[in-house]
Order: structure tokens, then sequence, then C-alpha cells
């Protein structure tokens, strides 16, 4: 993680750092995030999502599927996350709980537990490799799927959305001000635009 004293503090959206736009970066609101779990085997769990989220659930391994109000996050092989930035399917929580419930799976409303960040420009792949064990080169990590790994110490799941490059990070909310201090602190030597906030979709 960045240094205290290698912090810059930035308070309101602007450009700080080197002259050039070598990174810009964008909070991104997730107004809602519930977890999915259940056997992907059963039809039942699948289907009941579709009805209730409009949205397939991705089964390949670090890929995610995207509605123009949902998007819906491989975490593991039984486990998916279910964000959205605005009005979306994630609504009526107990009732949607309770009917996956009885397809045999098992809705958590974890709205409160995440924060994010869109992470885009030409050096975005840089700044993100300097806190992450990933490989980001377009070969390895392609548009339009997921990653969790770690950014310094703290667990992170990466969302790359195309091939500008553009990213979403999520980390726990109580560590957000020191992964926001280290992604501005290392993005500075490019030159930074901190962008106003914006939604997940």
């Amino acid at each position: 993680m960045a240094d205290r004293d290698d912090v810059i503090d930035v308070t309101r959206p602007g450009h700080y750092g080197a002259a050039g736009s070598g990174v810009a970066i964008a909070e991104v609101s997730i107004a809602a995030a519930w977890n999915i779990q259940g056997d992907p085997t059963r039809a039942s769990i699948i289907d009941t999502a579709r009805r209730l989220f409009n949205v397939a659930l991705p089964t390949a391994p670090n890929t995610i599927a995207v509605t123009q109000q949902l998007t819906a996050i491989w975490l593991g092989p039984r486990s998916w996350l279910l964000a959205s930035g605005g009005d979306s399917q994630l609504v009526d929580f107990t009732a949607k709980r309770g009917a996956l419930n009885a397809a045999g799976g098992a809705l958590f409303d974890v709205s409160a537990s995440r924060v994010g960040w869109r992470v885009s420009g030409t050096r975005a792949t840089v700044v993100l490799a300097k806190h992450c064990p990933l490989d980001f080169h377009p070969r390895a990590f392609a548009a339009n799927t997921c990653a969790q790994s770690l950014f310094g110490h703290v667990n992170a799941l990466f969302i790359k959305h195309d091939d500008m490059p553009t990213f979403t990070v999520m980390v726990a909310r109580g560590f957000a001000r020191d992964v926001f201090d280290a992604l501005i602190a290392s993005a500075a030597q490019y030159g930074v635009d901190v962008e106003p906030p914006g939604t997940l979709r």
C-alpha cells in the first residue's frame, strides 16, 4: 500500500500529479449487492435466479453477465455477486430469498460491505499491477471477465469491462481509504484525473 507520506490529499474531482492523463479514477456507486449461493448443476437455482433477476448466472469461472441494470459476477463454483448502481431487480429481498431457498439456494444482502472505483486509461494496468499479483495483460485478463486477488494487503475483486482498458476494483468498505490513497499515489506519476462519482452500470 502507499506510504502515508506519499499520499496526495484528494478531496474533490480534478487533475493530480504529472501533467499527462495516464489514469482516470472514479468512485462507483453500488446501490445494492446481493450474494447468491447454490449448486449450479441444479437447474432450479439457475432458472429461479433468471426469473427473479432477469440475468443468466455466469457458470464459467471468472466471467460476468451484464444487463442494462445489473452485473452478475462469478465468485466461485457455487457463489455469485449481483451488483447494481441504480434501479434494478434487487428489491423485495425477503420474497426473493424465500424463492431461492425453496429452489435449494441461498441469498444474502451484502450491499453495505463493498466500495468500488472505476480505473481506466493507458496506464491503468500498470497502476493496478503495482499492488496486485494478477496478470493484467489483455491475453490473460480479457474484457467481461473478473478475478479475485489482493490489492496490497486487501482482498479485492477486479472486473474488466472493455479493452480500453477499464476496470472496476471492489474492496471491503473498511479498507476504502487505504486503497484509494494507494491508487492515487501510484497513478500520480502518470497524471491522474479524479472524476465525479458514477454508477456501476
